[in-house]
């Protein structure tokens, strides 16, 4: 048979369980057509490269990133950060300062770590008497919570009577009933966070998503999932349509897995039907949306995220935007139409309610169950949960560029006043539901492109081993630290790491019989590298990068 591409020689790292590596293959027409030792390469023809002993191994697939978002962001006011300052008389006498230095400007936006605030509130009225006649904003570090003006509530035509998407989790604080300006979440804050995005034209969208093609295939990801944009879908869609546009000019060499997300219960109705239309219409060569993505809770640090056991410091536990009930039914219609259910599921109570709810569907529907779950972030889980997840057929995404020391700029002490020693020091236990036997992806959950340092497999994969970052670690300065997170017995070996990342995340997209593992009749999407990966220095690992890359079969570095 001639082939287009013959390499020998090589240590490859296939991702497949039954033939885990070779030293030879052979692509044709964008396929593998031949994997194994050399001498099965003589039914072949073709120009052969000795590699020389260098590694191969599969395409990387981050399982959850948000592609849609990040473009809106590109092009975002980035905001002042407010630093140095502790309560609430610095907070306003910096942006008063700085608004005096910068006058007759339209829009203020300022950045604000929310622990800073000492326990104090900020509400509109503090804003209005520094800034009445423009709009004025504060983004929370997390991006999950927003403060605004009076001016930018009414832009937006939010009054007292605004409905909460999901009260007590996604929602408009009030005070007396009032409106306070402090608004929580994505489903209420993204419609103001991205509302100038709309304006962007083709060519800023499609620039944004330049950047980040030329990213991943300089890292060399073939493949993701788009998690998509809660309670601002018409913006979602529309760079999707662009991403569209670009497959079918033949500018879109990564496959991209959309979604349709919602953000509460009584959503699910539209989004089942919204969802089915995207199907329809969004479906080109590298290019799907077969996945409901639902905000099933919150953050930590906003206390959102929904908890079994009470927060240490509020005493309080959050809520899930579904209970076990509604998701078990969600899960039948889901399971009726062919689609599966993706889920932000940060506390130990939403991942729990999600496993109930799949429990109560499985009961009902039998083998004829099909939808593919998956739990992302999973920062806290409950001990009596752990062995669900395989039981259950629940996938597990974790994003382990967070695993270390320090979390979000935050160091392990801080999580430790939210949750207690003790259960601090069980977070993020990849590990123990990988030897559990549930399916483990990897993912790096950015939601700006930035310099792509933090959305690097590279980096997720040394932190994933080591549990630490230190100044070895090629990782944004404020994530840098030589305290690990515990318990070690988390931490990852090289290959569990590569496989999570490969093969582990093709299934989780339902592709694996195209993607995610070097076989024969598999899409040809493969890494070269100089440096044998399975035996490279963990400390520093993030600083690898492939030498070749090659997308069904063609090579694009």
């Amino acid at each position: 048979m001639k082939a287009d591409i013959i390499f020998k020689n090589a240590k490859i790292f296939t991702s497949d369980q039954n033939a885990p590596m070779a030293s030879a293959l052979a692509v044709k027409d964008g396929k593998f057509v031949y994997v194994g030792d050399e001498a099965g390469l003589s039914a072949y023809e073709g120009e052969v490269r000795d590699l020389g002993g260098r590694f191969i191994m599969p395409g990387f697939i981050d399982s959850h990133v948000h592609v849609t978002m990040s473009v809106g962001n590109e092009y975002a006011d980035p905001g002042v950060p407010i630093s140095n300052c502790i309560g609430k008389k610095e907070i306003l006498d910096f942006i008063a300062d700085h608004i005096r230095k910068h006058p007759g400007q339209d829009h203020y936006t300022f950045g604000l770590d929310k622990q800073f605030m000492n326990g104090d509130e900020i509400v509109k009225e503090d804003l209005d008497a520094i800034c009445p006649d423009s709009e004025l904003m504060i983004v929370e570090a997390e991006g999950h919570s927003i403060w605004v003006n009076s001016r930018i509530l009414a832009l937006h035509g939010l009054t007292d009577d605004a409905r909460d998407p999901v009260p007590g989790l996604s929602y408009y604080v009030r005070k007396d009933g009032h409106l306070t300006g402090n608004i929580f979440e994505g489903a209420a804050e993204l419609p103001i966070l991205l509302s100038s995005a709309m304006d962007l034209s083709d060519e800023q969208i499609d620039r944004a998503l330049q950047r980040w093609i030329d990213y991943s295939v300089g890292d060399g990801v073939c493949c993701v999932f788009d998690a998509g944009i809660p309670g601002y879908g018409i913006f979602n869609e529309r760079v999707y349509g662009r991403l569209r546009e670009l497959d079918k000019q033949g500018r879109l060499p990564v496959y991209v897995e959309g979604c349709y997300v919602i953000s509460a219960q009584w959503e699910a109705a539209e989004g089942l039907k919204e969802l089915k239309r995207l199907r329809r219409e969004y479906n080109t060569e590298h290019m799907k949306i077969n996945t409901l993505k639902i905000f099933m809770d919150g953050t930590m640090k906003l206390h959102t995220a929904a908890m079994v056991t009470p927060y240490v410091d509020t005493q309080t536990t959050g809520i899930t935007a579904f209970t076990k009930e509604e998701m078990a039914e969600l899960l039948k219609q889901l399971n009726e139409e062919g689609l599966d259910l993706h889920l932000h599921t940060v506390g130990e109570a939403a991942s729990r309610v999600v496993l109930d709810g799949v429990e109560l569907a499985r009961k009902e529907l039998g083998d004829s169950f099909r939808v593919k779950v998956t739990c992302s972030h999973l920062w806290i889980q409950d001990d009596a949960d752990l062995d669900r997840f395989v039981q259950l057929g629940v996938i597990a995404t974790y994003t382990p560029a967070w695993h270390s020391g320090v979390i979000g700029g935050h160091p392990y002490k801080f999580w430790s006043t939210l949750l207690g020693e003790a259960r601090a020091a069980k977070m993020f236990r990849c590990k123990t539901l990988w030897d559990s036997g549930a399916l483990v992806s990897w993912s790096s959950d950015d939601i700006s492109y930035g310099d792509f340092k933090t959305w690097s497999p590279y980096l997720g994969i040394e932190v994933g081993m080591t549990r630490w970052t230190s100044e070895k670690t090629n990782a944004p300065e404020f994530n840098q630290t030589v305290v690990e997170l515990g318990p070690a017995s988390e931490k990852m070996s090289i290959e569990e790491m590569i496989l999570g990342y490969t093969i582990n995340g093709a299934k989780q997209l339902g592709i694996e019989d195209r993607k995610g593992s070097i076989k024969a009749g598999r899409d040809a999407d493969f890494l070269v590298f100089d440096k044998d990966l399975l035996t490279a220095e963990k400390e520093g690992f993030s600083y690898n990068k492939p030498a070749e890359v090659y997308f069904f079969g063609k090579k694009l570095i």
